[in-house]
């Protein structure tokens, strides 16, 4: 196994032919920055050059959650989190083709952005004790890659009922509606062996199988100025500063 920190707020290790993606932000329940999607997205550019990468698994250090959303302080400072173009090319498969498999291990919270991230992985595999959802619309803002993808992934109602209700799933309810593929004790380990299953397939065949499945996934050119337009429109009103605001006041 070798082990590169891209920066110290994403570790990258490589299993074999598996590579681990780790936000490594546990104080703040991996809460995603500026820092975490350029180095995800440097390291998605990377992998998908790499031949002997077969895999992708990202999930989240320590027990508390794989990621529990957006670096709110550092929106509150900044007045968004990072640009579109940055956001796009962090999503695994949304702003660039990536072809190898990627696995999201959820526990604990995964919530607003880390949500986003789960949902672009091409399969998810939750722990018991993981609580999945957007929050964002309590506090002004939204989740606007989501919005498009998730009734995609889930029936429409269902998925505007998360959006819109803003309640967090259980990781038995996502599995109900689809959501997840599988709630086990241990989400690293259960996603190191799919992992590890896929990587001993041919990888032609596989690649070439996720390419067919991801013909209509990526996002259009109008979708993609769609998203960029609703975010500047959420992000210049004041009920999305003071949703900032009321999270860094928070003890």
């Amino acid at each position: 196994m070798s082990a590169t920190p891209a920066t110290d707020e994403l570790l990258v290790q490589q299993r074999g032919p598996v590579l681990w993606l780790t936000i490594n932000r546990e104080a703040r329940r991996n809460a995603v920055s500026h820092g975490v999607l350029a180095a995800m997205a440097r390291a998605i550019d990377s992998a998908q050059e790499q031949r002997e990468l077969r895999a992708i698994v990202i999930t989240g250090a320590g027990d508390k959650a794989f990621c529990a959303g957006s670096d709110i302080k550092e929106i509150n400072r900044t007045g968004r989190m990072v640009s579109t173009e940055t956001l796009m090319r962090a999503i695994p498969g949304v702003g660039i083709p990536l072809y190898k498999p990627v696995i999201a291990a959820l526990h604990g919270h995964c919530v607003g952005m880390g949500m986003t991230l789960a949902l672009h992985c091409d399969m998810r595999i939750a722990a018991r004790n993981a609580l999945i959802g957007y929050p964002e619309v309590k506090h002004g803002m939204i989740s606007a890659v989501s919005a498009i993808r998730l009734p995609q992934v889930i029936p429409s109602a269902r998925a505007l009922e998360m959006l819109l209700l803003a309640r967090n799933l259980s990781a038995e309810e996502a599995h109900r509606i689809g959501l997840v593929n599988a709630v086990v004790d241990n989400a690293r380990a259960e996603a190191e062996a799919w992992a590890g299953t896929i990587a001993g397939y041919p990888p032609a065949g596989v690649q070439a199988t996720k390419r067919l499945a991801l013909f209509t996934r990526r996002a259009s050119d109008a979708e993609r100025a769609e998203i960029e337009a609703v975010r500047g429109l959420v992000e210049a009103r004041d009920d999305y500063k003071r949703g900032a605001a009321t999270f860094v006041e928070r003890p």
